[in-house]
């Protein structure tokens, strides 16, 4: 049985093109396995170049194109619930491309493996790259690779 990050992978790769065609961006998916009903959350948000925010049409238009997909794709087996929502103020980053509109922003970055016996670093997005961004974590610059974090998303 496939993990629910593999689900997750190509739940994305699926997902992302049609989200992109109907003019938004896929910000993340959420999959929650469970014995009689799992939950598929997609988070989408309108492209930087837009600006503007999401709001319910948005979420049902996104829904309805990516269920016929699903319909028709039937990646995942079993009954299952779909939302469609804005990433709220605490949205993920996932692509390089994530980290770069959101420089001067304040992120949380978990690594996946530990740097110095730390794991999670929390500050501001001071510069992103090809390769990774630096943060400023208590007025020390932190220089993290993409290659290197689990998981990140926008704090308060």
């Amino acid at each position: 049985m496939a993990t629910a990050a593999v689900i997750r992978d190509k739940l994305i790769g699926l997902l992302e093109p049609l989200v992109e065609q109907l003019g938004y961006e896929l910000v993340d998916i959420e999959w929650v396995a469970a014995p009689r009903s799992g939950l598929l959350r997609i988070y989408i948000d309108q492209p930087a170049a837009h600006g503007g925010h999401i709001g319910v049409e948005d979420c049902e238009k996104v829904s309805r194109e990516v269920s016929a997909l699903l319909d028709v794709e039937d990646p995942i087996s079993g009954a299952y619930h779909l939302e469609v929502s804005s990433p709220g103020f605490d949205r993920v980053l996932r692509k390089p491309a994530h980290f770069a509109r959101f420089r001067g922003a304040r992120v949380w970055v978990e690594l996946k493996v530990a740097r110095d016996g730390r794991r999670r670093y929390t500050g501001e997005l001071v510069e992103v790259n090809d390769s990774g961004c630096i943060l400023n974590v208590d007025e020390q610059r932190v220089t993290i690779g993409f290659a290197e974090i689990g998981k990140a998303r926008l704090v308060a």
